[in-house]
């Protein structure tokens, strides 16, 4: 039996135990975890997981639905292709946006990213009452004008009342 690629949310109310639980089913199907990301959303937990093995879709779902039996969690089990992940061609930056909460920060600033063709890698937001903080890494084109984007961001969110910044990712040295 060939290795598959199997796409798996979890997401519901948080409890002690969910990741033990179903990395435990997983690692039961002999599914590798290649890839993962878990945090908790406003006190609902989400957890999202690339595995690989010889287990299908079924046998997955399967597996995980005695996570699913109270009714506060969710699971969804999905194939998907196997594809070499393309090197970033880019640049990596750090994005990060702060200030009063109010609807259509989120869109109008990652639409300056967009709008020079860079790709949001990773974005997370937070809410600590009334503010509000966005951070996301990017990758930029090589031929962006960093300064250009950092001006038309900081005018955006001028324009809504937040602050925001873009600076180039630290190297890590280990």
């Amino acid at each position: 039996m060939s290795q598959t690629l199997h796409a798996i949310t979890v997401l519901g109310h948080d409890r002690p135990g969910i990741i033990a639980e179903t990395t435990e089913r997983l690692a039961g199907l002999g599914l590798n975890l290649e890839d993962s990301t878990m945090t908790l959303l406003r006190g609902h937990f989400a957890m999202m997981l690339v595995g690989s093995g010889t287990a299908s879709d079924t046998e997955i779902a399967a597996a995980l639905e005695p996570l699913t039996t109270d009714g506060t969690l969710s699971v969804t089990v999905r194939e998907v292709p196997v594809e070499d992940a393309p090197a970033a061609a880019g640049t990596p930056w750090v994005l990060t946006v702060h200030g009063g909460d109010r609807a259509g920060i989120v869109s109008a600033v990652v639409a300056e990213v967009a709008r020079v063709g860079g790709n949001i890698t990773d974005l997370t937001t937070r809410l600590a009452g009334d503010l509000y903080l966005l951070i996301a890494e990017i990758d930029l084109p090589l031929d962006v004008d960093q300064a250009g984007l950092d001006v038309a961001i900081r005018e955006v969110a001028g324009g809504l009342g937040v602050g925001a910044s873009l600076r180039p990712v630290e190297t890590d040295e280990l």
